[in-house]
């Protein structure tokens, strides 16, 4: 694999850090981020440019690039800093699963602010002080409870993918409202005639859809996130204790 593709060879965080530039006070790589963030969350990715970024500084991009390489070094910096806002579980809980359950709802919470986030995830190892600040306290955790060895990677993935997958989902859903002008509700409506047409073909599906359809589509969204969080820690929580 040519090194320019090389997800962990070019990441910010196994690079030793760049000299601390003296001749502008009012600009460091924390405010470049900063500011960096503020893009994202207004314009989302394809808004942020080095040169957008620079005139929202004052600072023009050669200044930008003197404390970031470049644009990926940048969104790898914005992302951790955003996990930053991730609510840390207490490694003295005495329920493991309330102390999960809450950094994992935190977890879709800040992707949900960040929408932004949801396009990057995999694409750079989650390796920054952030993203492991979390990573340490949910080991800790996990450890305390019971898990141990590749079971408690396989537990922290399981849940953290919850979090991901329900988030892209919904920034999905917020997309498409957006564009549309329309709230989620409305715009499910739009497809009664066509469940309608098609449901000799799914009756199962189409009975189903008939005793739902008014459903609250946001308050179903954060049910549903829920529901699977709390089925999820069920199993696990099966698994550790089989004998109970």
């Amino acid at each position: 694999m040519p090194r320019d593709t090389d997800p962990i060879s070019t990441s910010v965080w196994v690079r030793p850090s760049r000299p601390r530039r003296s001749e502008q006070p009012t600009l460091s790589r924390e405010h470049i981020v900063r500011a960096a963030i503020e893009l994202l969350d207004a314009e989302g990715l394809s808004g942020l440019s080095m040169r957008r970024l620079g005139a929202k500084l004052g600072a023009g991009a050669t200044s930008v690039y003197w404390y970031v390489a470049n644009k990926d070094e940048l969104l790898e910096l914005a992302l951790d800093e955003a996990m930053g806002e991730v609510e840390l579980p207490d490694p003295a809980a005495t329920v493991w699963r309330s102390a999960v359950a809450e950094s994992i709802r935190s977890v879709r919470t800040v992707i949900l602010r960040h929408t932004w986030m949801a396009g990057l995830y995999g694409i750079h190892p989650a390796i920054g002080p952030q993203a492991m600040r979390l990573s340490d306290r949910l080991i800790a955790v996990l450890t305390a409870a019971g898990f141990s060895g590749l079971e408690l990677a396989h537990a922290s993935s399981l849940l953290m993918s919850h979090a991901l997958g329900s988030a892209v989902m919904d920034v999905a859903m917020h997309t498409a409202t957006t564009r549309s002008g329309k709230g989620a509700n409305e715009l499910v409506q739009q497809l009664e005639p066509y469940f309608d047409r098609i449901a000799g073909e799914y009756p199962s599906y189409a009975k189903w859809w008939s005793q739902n359809k008014d459903a609250d589509l946001e308050r179903l969204r954060e049910d549903g996130f829920e529901f699977g969080l709390q089925r999820l820690l069920d199993g696990l929580e099966s698994w550790l204790r089989p004998g109970d």
